[in-house]
């Protein structure tokens, strides 16, 4: 698990710029503003929802896993564990999966810096830490079934393949999904391992119900119910929580009971975080 006051102090560095460990680049073509912290700005449900299949024709690239590696570890051990993270598992599976195969091309000089980065769409790839302290919080356990809701660049789906038995993948945009499809499917992380698809993740993904683990990468102002319902015993739900313009709170729900009431599951606040919004159509509704 992370330590929350080393995760607030690393949150406060990126938004209000103060200096990082590396220069700070900014990407060809993008706003100077500080990106917000997700995997994509739109979660994604079962409603209307379609699977995505990536191109054919790409195999996989069992040697990106060897490219970069040192940066990966540096990374790791500069970063993601000095600032608090310390599940072995997960701290292993940030090692592994090689984050530049998640970015454009003109983005992956930056791969290994702690922050986030364009992927295209108005979308960013999360920062490592928060990819690796939300991974850590969940607690994803070889055998887990576990849900992402904001595929984005595929990322953190591949963090939690190392590490869950499945891992379910909802993305609202259509070339976001299909961007985070190519990324995922060139590294061998095929339907099996990581089920895809688009749609509005506000009510989940219920006929592959229920999840040890959900991830959602985009602040709702509220808990989405359906998300707790599809929570299995002893289920964990990591998700940030807030407006777009003021306070969130990263929390984790974790059900300890049957049922909807709030006895049912135990909420903990992890630390303060800034997503963008959950946006799609099934959430507007209940707003």
């Amino acid at each position: 698990m992370f330590h929350s006051t080393a995760g607030v102090a690393l949150l406060a560095l990126v938004l209000f710029g103060c200096p990082q460990k590396a220069p700070q680049a900014p990407a060809p073509g993008t706003s100077t503003a500080t990106p917000a912290l997700h995997a994509s700005s739109r979660s994604s449900s079962s409603e209307n929802a379609k699977p995505v299949e990536p191109e054919k024709g790409a195999a996989p690239v069992a040697s990106a896993f060897a490219e970069r590696a040192a940066e990966r570890e540096a990374l790791v051990r500069e970063s993601i564990q000095a600032e608090g993270v310390r599940d072995p598992r997960v701290l292993e599976a940030m090692r592994k999966v090689p984050r530049h195969r998640f970015v454009p091309p003109e983005y992956q000089p930056f791969a290994y810096e702690d922050r986030p980065l364009s992927i295209g769409h108005g979308q960013t790839i999360s920062q490592p830490f928060i990819v690796a302290a939300m991974t850590a919080e969940a607690a994803p356990k070889p055998t887990d079934r576990c849900l992402e809701i904001g595929t984005g660049s595929g990322y953190q789906a591949a963090v939690l393949a190392e590490l869950c038995e499945r891992v379910f993948s909802i993305e609202y945009l259509p070339d976001v999904a299909r961007f985070g499809a190519q990324n995922l499917s060139a590294l061998g992380y095929t339907p099996g391992r990581v089920e895809l698809r688009v749609g509005d993740g506000y009510r989940g993904w219920p006929e592959a119900a229920p999840f040890n683990v959900i991830l959602v990468t985009a602040a709702p102002d509220h808990i989405p119910q359906p998300l707790l319902d599809q929570l299995a015993p002893g289920g964990r739900l990591v998700i940030p929580i807030g407006p777009e313009q003021g306070d969130q709170r990263l929390e984790r729900w974790v059900r300890v009971a049957p049922g909807r009431s709030a006895s049912a599951f135990r909420r903990q606040e992890l630390m303060g975080v800034r997503f963008v919004p959950f946006l799609g159509e099934a959430g507007k509704k209940t707003r």
